[in-house]
């Protein structure tokens, strides 16, 4: 009988003690091979041909107040598809004047398992994973924080004209202590693919850009100003990840 495969496994060649230090002296990482390459390739097919994706938006200053959400079943009736479009013009319109924006394909690891979408899918298997002793200790031993207790996730995919401008997450008050993005992209990322998690400094100059590599894991202290760059309407491929922030609560 064929031994079922493991989902969500740790490469266990990580030098987690260069890899704290590393943390410890920028607030920053990205981890390459984070997982074993079976896992990696597993979760990359769950996210590239079994995921039912929305969208997520927001367009500070316009008429839509707050972060907006389409759901996926949304997306297949008229009213979601023109829901689509105004938000999609708003976002435009919103980062052309400097204001916060983004756009992004997003389908909410805990959205899934709160409201029952695929109890047997392989989404909430996702979320438990992240919330498992293996991945949050791993977690913990890097950043040097023992307080983390949690994660929550969604999967995201930046395609074409996608983008999240320069922020800086504020979410102290409510357990945020760590934001993370593990990236599943197959394949070589060409740099004119936009797609960077890109920090900045208080002059607005890029400081450091990290490469949506597969099977990496990005995780930076919070706050601290960052954005995801801008995916041309060239990029023949899309930056598929999972993402979220690792709690205290």
């Amino acid at each position: 009988m064929t031994a079922p495969k493991k989902l969500f496994e740790i490469n266990p060649a990580l030098d987690r003690k260069a890899l704290a230090e590393r943390f410890a002296r920028d607030t920053r990482i990205q981890i390459r091979d984070v997982l074993t390459d079976e896992t990696a390739q597993e979760i990359r097919a769950i996210l590239a041909q079994h995921t039912r994706w929305g969208l997520a938006m927001q367009a500070e200053g316009s008429g839509f107040e707050g972060p907006q959400q389409i759901l996926a079943q949304d997306m297949q009736t008229p009213a979601g598809q023109q829901r689509a479009q105004e938000l999609a013009k708003a976002t435009h319109e919103a980062a052309a004047k400097g204001e916060y924006a983004f756009r992004y394909a997003q389908h909410s690891l805990v959205q899934n398992v709160q409201e029952g979408w695929d109890p047997e899918g392989p989404h909430q298997l996702l979320l438990e994973h992240l919330n498992a002793p293996e991945f949050l200790d791993l977690a913990r031993e890097v950043t040097g924080i023992p307080e983390l207790a949690k994660a929550d996730g969604q999967a995201t995919l930046y395609a074409q004209q996608h983008f999240l401008n320069r922020h800086v997450d504020s979410h102290v008050a409510e357990g945020w202590r760590v934001a993370y993005v593990m990236n599943f992209t197959a394949g070589e990322w060409n740099p004119n693919w936009g797609g960077y998690l890109n920090f900045f400094d208080e002059d607005g100059d890029v400081v450091q850009g990290f490469m949506p590599r597969f099977n990496s894991l990005n995780m930076f202290a919070v706050p601290q100003a960052h954005g995801v760059g801008f995916v041309p309407p060239f990029a023949p491929v899309g930056r598929y990840a999972i993402t979220g922030w690792l709690r205290d609560r």
